[in-house]
């Protein structure tokens, strides 16, 4: 009985929720690639549940994924991890803030393209009371509706399509910041834990 208690004690202690080992970065891998299939199956304008994507997948990796102890030295496991970390961290980030980016002209300025935007508008609406002339003279609420709806998507998408090719930018910033931050943190930590050691 003793000799089984031995080896009880002897055995390796699983990987539990929040420490590091191959379930976390299984699951870093797996929201890395749900951010991708997010990022990439977006279509038209950004909508406001991409940024709960966002804000969820990002809540996931922070739950349960810890980088291991900070290792000197650019080839160390640590400074991989901390790549792919501050990478996956960027890129929901990157979601969770594209609706705002799209719809916020204080935090995404674009001056020239809101512009550009608001002028696509203007000639959908053109468009479309062109379309619907016949429309005029029998219901003119319908055709000031369908005006406004086309002139809406259209400024919307081109919104999009402009906020889509900035984003990277965004995500590598956040990336950085995460980065820089999460290796300062575990540096004076690993300094901290050495210090009370000797």
């Amino acid at each position: 009985m003793d000799d089984l208690d031995a080896q009880e004690a002897r055995k390796p202690t699983s990987v539990g929720t929040g420490v590091h080992g191959p379930p976390a970065q299984a699951g870093v891998i797996g929201v890395g690639l749900a951010a991708v299939l997010t990022f990439a199956l977006a279509q038209g304008s950004w909508e406001w549940f991409a940024a709960y994507i966002g804000v969820t997948l990002l809540a996931v990796i922070f739950s349960f994924y810890r980088l291991p102890p900070w290792m000197p030295g650019l080839r160390s496991a640590y400074v991989q991890n901390l790549v792919a970390y501050s990478m996956v961290v960027g890129l929901c980030v990157a979601i969770a803030l594209a609706p705002v980016l799209q719809r916020s002209a204080w935090l995404f300025p674009m001056p020239g393209t809101r512009s550009d935007c608001r002028e696509l508008g203007k000639y959908e609406r053109l468009r479309t009371e062109s379309s619907l002339a016949n429309l005029a003279g029998r219901d003119s609420a319908a055709l000031a509706y369908a005006q406004d709806s086309q002139s809406h998507d259209a400024v919307a998408d081109c919104l999009a399509h402009t906020t889509t090719r900035w984003l990277p930018l965004y995500g590598l910033g956040a990336a950085v910041l995460v980065g820089l931050g999460a290796w300062s943190f575990d540096r004076a930590r690993a300094r901290r834990e050495a210090d009370l050691a000797t």
